[in-house]
């Protein structure tokens, strides 16, 4: 008989060594996602009725959803930094105790100044369940990190495809402040609740299996190491090149939509009967939720550099055709679906190699700095507005183009190289460490 410490056998017993915890854990992370969407995605539901109530203006209402991406984006990396200490249990639940005060004060807000208070705490509380469900999802599958965080990233945008109608239901028969009240308690009820069964993996979880094409690093990197890397800043560009197209292309589409023509024209696709842009968009989110742990796993199997490459291709050939033929009301609503379709994989696919290049223990910090990337590329998105007044919409395609086209040769032509490098040495590091210890031992 062979005896064990006590320390080393309770931590064996533990539920996290068990093969279906990680599964548990993710779909608690899912769900914790798809209960904070509504905080973005739902947003332009409320904006005409704030004001038909108060009279402030679209721009001056709109200036709240501005500073809720800014705080969910800009603060990430400090609740992360809790994440990694503490576990995500203490974080999630204080993300939703932080959303459902934050509606609460969208419901009584009688000033503009309540109404971006409410904003800057809902920001907090939506980053915190952001970056910590992403966080843990790339610690709980080291090998699978593309689909684990693609597939929590989805949850972002299926929470809001869900329940959206319902909250516009909702709007229109009792009014938005009802409907601010009783979603926001009740999505931040369910986030605490879920916060409760959140855990990190009690020991870091091995990979299972060698993949060439994907390469990992064996040494846990802090993010004060990872930001001193070239490797971090190159992906980080990357990100705001991609993310910048993105955001320009889904805060114009109405605009497009509506200078090409094409966005009252009823169409009848897929069996859905309705305008073209209001079909644009139900398409786009759905495609965008599907494409986040699609790519994501494509990028478990080829490699992330390269699913990288396929995607910004597919992206810059998708407003190629826009730009083209865009004023065809069927292409300009297959094009928009396509292009959205590749767009949310970068939710997956830079968070899954920063996990790779700079490993588990802070997972969740490095991941959540990286996405401070979204919260730079929101800064260029103005600027989109004034390219078409002054040069059409041509010139913003050719701009969104351009940046994708550029990131795809990056992933594969510097990124790709790069990382090899970057972790060859790591290896070697790490290799002299375990003769070292052996040598001691």
């Amino acid at each position: 008989m062979v005896f064990q410490p006590a320390e080393q056998h309770a931590r064996q017993q533990t539920p996290s060594d068990t093969p279906s915890a990680k599964w548990w854990q993710l779909a608690f992370g899912v769900l914790c996602m798809a209960m904070i969407a509504n905080l973005q995605y739902g947003w332009t539901l409320f904006v005409d009725p704030i004001d038909a109530q108060h009279q402030w203006g679209r721009t001056a209402i709109q200036f709240a959803f501005t500073i809720f991406v800014a705080t969910e984006t800009w603060l990430v990396p400090i609740e992360t930094w809790f994440v990694d200490r503490y576990g995500p249990t203490l974080v999630v639940g204080f993300g939703g105790l932080m959303i459902a005060l934050s509606w609460t004060l969208n419901a009584y807000a009688e000033s503009l100044f309540l109404l971006y208070t409410a904003a800057v705490i809902g920001g907090i509380g939506a980053g915190s369940v952001y970056g910590t469900c992403v966080g843990n999802a790339l610690k709980w599958f080291p090998d699978r990190r593309g689909l684990a965080a693609g597939a929590t990233a989805a949850g972002f945008g299926a929470g809001a495809a869900i329940t959206v109608i319902p909250i516009a239901n909702m709007i229109a028969a009792s009014g938005y402040q009802r409907a601010f009240l009783v979603f926001g308690l009740g999505q931040g009820a369910i986030v605490l609740l879920l916060s409760l069964f959140l855990r990190k993996p009690s020991v870091a979880v091995p990979i299972r299996r060698k993949n060439l094409r994907l390469p990992q690093t064996k040494i846990d990197r802090s993010p004060k190491e990872a930001v001193r890397t070239p490797v971090f800043w190159t992906m980080y560009a990357m990100f705001v090149m991609v993310a910048s197209g993105g955001l320009m292309a889904a805060a114009q589409i109405a605009p497009i939509a509506h200078d090409f023509k094409v966005a009252g024209v009823t169409m009848n696709l897929f069996g859905l009967q309705m305008a073209a842009l209001t079909l644009a968009i139900s398409l786009d989110r759905i495609f965008d939720g599907f494409g986040r742990p699609f790519f994501g796993w494509v990028s478990d199997t080829i490699g992330r550099e390269n699913t990288m490459f396929i995607a910004f291709v597919i992206a810059a050939t998708a407003c190629i055709l826009l730009l083209g033929y865009g004023r065809n009301p069927i292409i300009f609503v297959l094009c928009t679906a396509m292009y959205f379709g590749v767009f949310g994989e970068i939710y997956s696919l830079f968070p899954a190699t920063c996990g790779d290049t700079f490993g588990s223990k802070y997972a969740a910090s490095n991941a959540g700095l990286l996405y401070t990337a979204k919260g730079t590329a929101a800064f260029l998105v103005p600027f989109a507005s004034v390219l078409s007044a002054h040069y059409g919409w041509s010139a913003v395609f050719g701009l969104i183009i351009g940046l994708n086209i550029l990131a795809a040769a990056l992933a594969v032509f510097v990124l790709k190289p790069m990382r090899r490098r970057y972790l060859a040495a790591e290896a070697e590091i790490a290799e002299a460490a375990e003769a070292r210890a052996v040598k001691l031992a």
